[in-house]
């Protein structure tokens, strides 16, 4: 991966309105689409078709998949996506980085894949109680088969999610905590937990992108509120961040080179493969 990394660190979007999120051997596009014009989009997967003939890399475009996220109330048809001369699938979910991402931006979807996949390791956690295994035993085995899923990128979703699913997830928790007998945290504590904790890693951190959300007020004892015109937003990992950690009884020591402006984010419609 790392490799990969190196040798394809030339290729990055052309236009602004586009972003390349790349990870090992994944690329994804994703574009801001601004008064129904898609030029820049479809002109950006295209550069990066090019890109790959250039550099001799297969783009496979079975596995490549497109989902629109728009939640604008008249909604416009939009025209297939092709690369070399093949369409892009169009799907309504998909699956990043073991995240299970739907157009809506709902977490329903991804709140059943976790709670399946636990359900499936409480049977062996079960079977451990029969043989008499010790609380220890069984907690290190949940902590590593059952908790490691239900929390798998916790910081990007719990917060958005709805009740039912926060309630889908926690009574797994309590199902293990019955069998092992002993208590175990919530994911709502290790939730908060995580988010202050990747938040104080942004905020220290002046060579992190998003470093510019954590702004300390002029007294320094508080982050600038974050504006969100939907809850959806509102919702979502930078401000839950933001008001985890003015929430904390003290501000712990940030960069003094952190700017000192106001943060604005809007919605917006990605388009991305």
């Amino acid at each position: 991966p790392l490799l990969f990394t190196l040798l394809t660190h030339d290729c990055t979007p052309s236009h602004s309105s586009n972003l390349f999120i790349k990870f090992a051997d994944d690329t994804t596009v994703v574009g801001l689409i601004s008064k129904r014009d898609e030029a820049d989009y479809r002109s950006e997967v295209s550069h990066l078709a090019v890109w790959c003939r250039d550099n001799h890399l297969s783009l496979n475009v079975e596995k490549t998949k497109e989902i629109v996220v728009d939640f604008r109330r008249a909604h416009t048809q939009h025209a297939p996506l092709t690369i070399n001369g093949a369409s892009v699938e169009r799907v309504s979910s998909t699956k990043f980085l073991g995240v299970h991402i739907t157009e809506d931006l709902s977490w329903t979807n991804n709140t059943s894949a976790l709670a399946k996949k636990s359900q499936q390791r409480l049977y062996f956690l079960r079977k451990l109680r029969r043989t008499r295994a010790p609380a220890p035993i069984m907690y290190t085995f949940y902590r590593g088969t059952i908790e490691s899923i239900l929390t798998s990128c916790i910081t990007v979703w719990f917060g958005a999610c709805n009740a039912s699913c926060q309630k889908t997830l926690q009574r797994i928790v309590k199902a293990a905590e019955r069998i092992i007998g002993v208590p175990l945290p919530s994911l709502q504590d290790i939730y908060s937990t995580r988010l202050t904790k990747k938040a104080l890693c942004i905020a220290a951190d002046p060579s992190h992108p998003m470093q510019s959300f954590f702004s300390l007020l002029p007294s320094g004892r508080r982050l600038r509120s974050l504006q969100a015109r939907t809850s959806r937003l509102k919702d979502s990992f930078f401000h839950q961040a933001v008001r985890k950690l003015n929430s904390l009884p003290a501000l712990p020591p940030l960069p003094s080179s952190a700017p000192q402006t106001s943060c604005t984010v809007t919605p917006i419609r990605p388009s991305g493969s």
